[in-house]
């Protein structure tokens, strides 16, 4: 971090011109208040990088949760799209045997059809052939 070597330079250089600057018990004040004042920017930097620190953990926690709910949520659109395909699957099925069925019922009808006007012709060329056999 930039902070604290930039923040202990300023402190050291201030340290320095306040102990050249006093002399005998002045000079012990101030070195004690440099000292002081360097104490309390180095706890503000540990502060300010265990900050900095809790707020990457949070945010790396809040990405993961999303990432989990996102992946969640696209196995379920997933599982979805799959019971949706199968249920078309069944339906297209089931309409495909149903148009077989129809198209069976339909074919057995037009035989059926063929079948009796064959017949009724073969008994209509039955009676002609009597008739004609009767008048001679």
């Amino acid at each position: 971090m930039k902070i604290r070597p930039i923040t202990t330079t300023v402190l050291a250089a201030s340290l320095l011109l306040a102990l050249a600057a006093c002399k005998g018990p002045e000079a012990e004040q101030a070195k004690q208040d440099a000292q002081q004042a360097a104490d309390s920017a180095g706890a503000a930097a540990r502060d300010a990088v265990d900050k900095a620190a809790a707020a990457t953990r949070d945010a790396a926690d809040k990405t993961a949760a999303a990432s989990e709910q996102a992946a969640a949520d696209t196995q379920q659109a997933l599982d979805k799209a799959a019971d949706a395909t199968a249920n078309a699957a069944d339906k297209a099925k089931d309409a495909a045997t149903d148009a077989a069925a129809h198209a069976s019922d339909t074919t057995a009808n037009a035989a059926q059809k063929v079948a009796d006007k064959a017949r009724d012709v073969a008994n209509e060329a039955k009676a002609n052939a009597a008739k004609e056999e009767a008048k001679h």
